[in-house]
């Protein structure tokens, strides 16, 4: 799978680049990691929106602990950049959601949001108290999570960074959360499928999915440069799928 990021002039956001590449290189310290199947044509996507050229890129791991890594990397023009990434647990561990998002224009970065978000009431004991001891910031800019955000932990992290200093104490804390989640996926234990807390957590990432997908800024962009049908493709097997149903 290739590890190139978007296919565009004038470079890449240098928060958008540095923290794909935090991202891959965290990879590393996950267990058993391996790659993921991704169909040919959801790899590297070209359309077109308001008279400009969109390419999207992505790309898919799995390991022990965690049914599916997703990076994706989007530039659109000029102008707009995104990075999207979430990590989704294997229901039958207690692990967490993580989830990084990044917006950035040729005024800056608009939006940078970070979290380890619990699927099942609060994050496990040892996960919160990890999270706790990580340093916090004073970025000069926070902003208020949407109205779907309930799914988010205390932990969350969502700022508009102004400075490079602001923009490196955000991977700072990405990376904290990242280390923190292999830490806990090395050393997760595993429940049966009908093992009460498994349906619970289950059940919570299905809910997470779901609460994702009310971001109807996200749909209304695909369905214009490409179409409603294939939005809902993308969007339902790519970016907020489901967890597979339980045995």
């Amino acid at each position: 799978m290739a590890s190139a990021t978007i296919p565009a002039t004038g470079g890449v956001h240098p928060l958008v680049d540095t923290l794909a590449a935090a991202i891959r290189s965290s990879w590393q310290a996950l267990p058993e990691l391996e790659p993921l199947a991704i169909a040919d044509d959801l790899e590297a996507i070209s359309g077109s929106l308001d008279g400009e050229r969109l390419f999207i890129h992505n790309e898919l791991r799995r390991c022990r602990g965690l049914r599916k890594l997703h990076l994706e990397t989007a530039r659109l023009g000029a102008g707009l950049q995104i990075l999207h990434c979430v990590y989704f647990p294997d229901p039958r561990a207690d692990l967490p959601v993580f989830g990084a998002d990044i917006v950035a224009g040729p005024a800056g970065v608009s939006a940078a949001i970070a979290d380890l978000s619990p699927t099942r009431g609060a994050l496990p004991e040892g996960i919160a108290g990890a999270l706790a001891a990580l340093p916090v910031h004073p970025f000069s800019q926070p902003r208020e999570l949407p109205p779907w955000g309930t799914i988010f932990s205390p932990y969350v992290r969502f700022v508009r960074p102004v400075t490079a200093q602001e923009e490196g104490w955000f991977i700072e804390e990405v990376q904290g959360f990242l280390a923190v989640l292999s830490a806990a996926a090395q050393a997760a234990h595993f429940q049966s499928w009908d093992d009460p807390a498994t349906v619970a957590r289950y059940h919570g990432q299905l809910s997470y999915c779901q609460q994702q997908k009310r971001n109807d800024k996200t749909r209304r962009v695909l369905e214009k440069a490409f179409s409603p049908a294939w939005a809902d493709r993308y969007i339902e097997e790519l970016l907020f799928d489901d967890p597979p149903e339980l045995p």
